[in-house]
């Protein structure tokens, strides 16, 4: 995201000059406020936003790398009525605390804490888990290791690659940080969604880049630890696809630069057989932000059928 390191794999997209007005429906969505709160996890505060009715079943949004919990803000509003829904930012990243190391573990622990402060298993029911990008992968690991307590998961746009094409992270940066900007409007301007791509929502866009930006000493810097994946482990991901053993959808983007068709099959030979697929239309790797309305349409769908 600054001008000479790679921008995390969830961050964001170009938007320059004035940005248009939003939809009606995106100034509706945005106007249900979540309940907003920190939790404490492991030595961490977690930030979890709310919204819904305490009781109904429980949905949990995951967002992706160098992202927040507000990338859910204008997607949770449309499921509250029937659901109640939760996000979270990971340690890291958003309104939440860093940590000297990053695990599976710890990421799991995150998302169980969330579960119980948020009351997502109060109606006796389960959460269903949706994860984007890398918040996929801790949800995948939650879907081998405590499956018994997940009613199901969803990864989006989630790539897992054959492992002679497996990315093995950035070089080590010990000396990494975020760089500060005088202003919000040249921090705003800096701002990118990674891997490159467009963004005809450049609403989506800003309202996400303001969210992703703290004032500190001297200006505007970003939220994220940058040098979170030196500080990273998890177990390996192909190997946890088999292992899945709770209802299980992959959701995707049909331009996304990490969902070839290689990696689908790769995917998919690897996940159990009744694994849900689908493939939103006229969208990149931000399934949520190319397609905002297409994506809460399929997402509900997938839920219905589970019932």
């Amino acid at each position: 995201m600054a001008d000479d390191r790679p921008t995390p794999s969830s961050l964001l997209s170009p938007f320059n000059g004035e940005t248009p007005p939003a939809p009606a429906w995106f100034d509706a969505a945005i106007a249900v406020t979540p309940e907003r709160s920190r939790i404490p996890v492991e030595g961490a505060e977690i930030e979890l936003l709310t919204w819904g009715e305490v009781g109904k079943p429980g949905l949990l949004f995951l967002h992706g790398n160098g992202a927040h919990a507000d990338w859910w803000s204008f997607i949770a509003p449309f499921f509250a009525k029937d659901w109640r829904c939760a996000a979270i930012s990971w340690s890291g990243m958003g309104g939440s605390d860093w940590r000297e190391a990053y695990t599976a573990q710890l990421f799991a622990a995150e998302i169980f804490a969330a579960v119980a402060a948020a009351g997502l298993e109060a109606g006796g029911v389960k959460p269903i888990l949706v994860g984007h990008s890398f918040g996929g992968f801790p949800t995948l690991y939650c879907g081998v290791e405590h499956a018994d307590r997940l009613r199901g998961i969803v990864m989006v746009d989630s790539s897992i690659q054959p492992p002679e094409k497996r990315w093995r992270g950035p070089p080590s940066r010990p000396d990494a940080a975020n760089r500060v900007y005088a202003t919000l409007e040249e921090a705003l301007a800096r701002f990118r969604l990674a891997p490159p791509q467009g963004c005809e929502n450049p609403y989506i866009a800003d309202f996400i880049a303001r969210g992703s930006l703290k004032a500190v000493e001297g200006g505007w810097t970003w939220k994220f630890d940058p040098a979170i994946w030196q500080r990273f482990s998890m177990p390996d991901l192909g190997e946890l696809l088999p292992r899945i053993a709770c209802p299980v959808a992959l959701m995707w983007g049909e331009r996304s630069a990490l969902m070839h068709d290689e990696t689908l099959d790769y995917m998919f030979s690897q996940m159990p057989d009744d694994t849900l697929r689908l493939a939103i239309p006229d969208a990149d790797h931000h399934v949520m932000v190319d397609q905002p309305l297409a994506f809460v349409a399929g997402l509900r769908g997938l839920l219905a059928g589970w019932g």
